[in-house]
């Protein structure tokens, strides 16, 4: 993978609720972490008394943070009106040369600042809050029309219980 720019790894907002993503402008620095509890089942008995840990037991967990200046009124009103209403629309990240993340995100910080001598500004943080896609830039490059938002590891069709796989 090459260098890339910063300026590439993109916060998207669903403006309606029906997968119209924008870009949310303005920002100027984004991140995204991808987080994993441990479950600990050391024991008397764990060889050497090392530490052990259940395989695929933890709650995963994503956090996404962005600051920027204020560029559109459209995505200013929409994240606005989304922290205030408790809404939780979708949201994607576009990581460049790696894929997109797709899933729901609530808005858990919203933060307006500014100085005589500057230009207003904004930060905002979310968390996840449910299963998130994930589909590889290869993926995507290969056909973009067929994307679904499943990343291509979901089965055709959901178990019964509704849950995702």
């Amino acid at each position: 993978m090459a260098v890339q720019s910063g300026k590439d790894l993109l916060i998207k907002m669903d403006m309606t609720g029906t997968g119209l993503f924008e870009t949310i402008a303005g920002l100027r620095a984004t991140r995204i972490s991808f987080n994993a509890e441990t479950v600990d089942v050391t024991s008397l008995d764990s060889a050497g008394g090392w530490r052990e840990l259940l395989a695929g037991a933890g709650v995963k967990a994503a956090a996404l943070s962005g600051s920027g200046v204020f560029r559109d009124a459209a995505t200013d009103e929409r994240a606005r009106a989304v922290f205030f209403n408790g809404e939780i629309p979708a949201f994607q990240v576009v990581i460049p040369d790696f894929g997109t993340v797709e899933g729901p995100f609530q808005i858990t910080s919203l933060e307006y600042g500014g100085s005589h001598n500057g230009e207003a500004t904004f930060e905002m943080a979310m968390a996840s809050a449910g299963a998130l896609d994930f589909v590889a830039a290869t993926a995507l490059a290969a056909d973009p029309l067929d994307y679904q938002g499943d990343g291509g590891d979901q089965p055709e069709t959901q178990p019964e219980s509704g849950e995702p796989v």
